[in-house]
């Protein structure tokens, strides 16, 4: 793995990431996913519909979805057309109608049509990436195989001096050097009701914010009074 920063650098973000961590798990001790579902297929199914779109989106067309196309072997069998049908309020719908249908004739063929534990195997599906499989691996199986860097995640561990970098997956090895496993799972999903909360794009509400004594506020103007 690709070192991007100093040792001393690492330390210095070994010790604010323990800061992060406490103040994160104060604020949203029982964070989760907040893609609606009953089982892994239905987990991932959702997170690839996820993509350039919102959860709050994705969770109003899966129950249809999942009504209509309960089992991988009941999505591997419906025509693009049904699947389009059904999806097209998201975005890149026909692409996204495309990945699932492929997704799960792989998932049949391939893996019995049960989904598969290890970032490889996940990787290999149609549609499934690196920060896909993350999600299902840590949310459905508990898994830690990575940090989920969406853009919640990428916009404030940047804020907060975690990484410099802007490559998810640079940034996903930052902070995996820098934060201990055991949070791997649980700290994407409480930064990211941070963003929808406090830490919004283009209003950020710094003056409310349980991290403002360890953020950086890397790009940000400064507050009144100094900060």
């Amino acid at each position: 793995m690709a070192r991007s920063d100093s040792n001393g650098d690492d330390v210095a973000r070994k010790q604010q990431g323990r800061r992060i961590l406490r103040a994160l798990k104060k604020k949203y001790p029982l964070a989760e996913c907040s893609l609606t579902h009953h089982d892994p297929f239905q987990l991932l199914v959702s997170v690839i519909l996820s993509a350039q779109c919102t959860d709050a989106r994705v969770n109003m067309v899966t129950p249809k979805l999942f009504e209509r196309f309960p089992t991988s072997h009941d999505l591997a069998a419906a025509t693009q057309k049904q699947v389009e049908s059904i999806i097209r309020p998201l975005g890149f719908f026909r692409a996204k109608a495309t990945n699932l249908r492929a997704m799960a004739k792989q998932l049949n063929e391939e893996f019995d049509g049960e989904i598969p534990k290890t970032l490889d195997e996940l990787t290999s599906l149609a549609g499934v990436g690196r920060k896909t499989a993350n999600v299902v691996l840590g949310t459905a199986f508990g898994i830690p195989s990575g940090v989920v860097v969406d853009t919640h995640v990428k916009r404030i561990t940047r804020l907060l001096g975690l990484t410099n970098n802007t490559n998810p997956d640079k940034i996903e090895q930052d902070l995996q050097r820098v934060l201990p496993k055991s949070s791997w799972i649980e700290t994407p999903h409480r930064l990211i009701y941070l963003g929808r909360e406090i830490c919004i794009a283009r209003r950020p509400r710094c003056a409310e914010c349980p991290l403002l004594k360890n953020c950086n506020r890397t790009g940000l103007p400064p507050l009144d009074g100094g900060k």
